[in-house]
C-alpha cells in the first residue's frame, strides 16, 4: 500500500504527476530512492520522446561574474508559460553560470560537460530532466561569453 504522504514527497522532488509517482513507488515497492530512479528513467524517456517538436518561445538571459566574465544566453522553449516558470528560468540561469565557469567553445561541448553544481551529471541531462518536469521540448539555442 502506498502512502499519500510518499506521493506528495515524490511528487515535490520529481516535478512528476500524481500517477506516475503512485505507479513508481508500486513499482518500487515502497522504496522511495528507486521510485525517484523509476521518475528519472520514464522522465528521460519522454524528454527524448519531445526533441524533435518545435521550440518557437524562449528566452535570452545573462550572467555576469565578477565583473570580469559575461554570458548571454538564448534558450527555447516550445511555450511562452514554460520560458516563464521557475524550473525554465532556474535551468537558464544555472546554464549560463556553467558557461561562465566552464568555457564551452560551443552548444554541443557545453552539453557533454559534467554539470558544475553535480559532477556525476552532464549538462545536457540536466536539460532532460527539466524537459521531462515541465513537458515541453528545450533548447540551448546559442551562447557567447566574454572574458577580462
Amino acid at each position: 500500500m502506498v502512502k499519500a504522504t510518499d506521493i506528495q514527497k515524490l511528487r515535490e522532488e520529481t516535478g512528476a504527476g500524481v500517477m506516475d509517482c503512485k505507479r513508481a513507488l508500486t513499482e518500487a515497492d515502497g522504496d522511495f530512492d528507486k521510485a525517484k530512479e523509476f521518475i528519472k528513467a520514464q522522465g528521460l524517456a519522454k524528454a527524448d520522446k519531445k526533441s524533435e517538436r518545435t521550440v518557437g518561445a524562449g528566452i535570452v538571459t545573462s550572467y555576469i561574474h565578477n565583473d570580469r566574465v559575461g554570458v548571454l544566453l538564448e534558450i527555447r522553449c516550445e511555450t511562452d508559460f514554460v520560458c516563464k516558470s521557475d524550473p525554465f528560468r532556474e535551468l537558464a540561469k544555472n546554464i549560463a553560470m556553467q558557461i561562465a565557469a566552464m568555457e564551452p567553445q560551443n552548444v554541443e561541448e557545453l552539453l557533454q560537460q559534467p554539470f558544475i553544481r553535480d559532477q556525476k551529471t552532464l549538462v545536457a541531462d540536466v536539460i532532460k530532466g527539466v524537459i521531462a518536469k515541465v513537458g515541453e521540448n528545450i533548447v540551448v539555442e546559442r551562447f557567447v561569453r566574454f572574458g577580462v
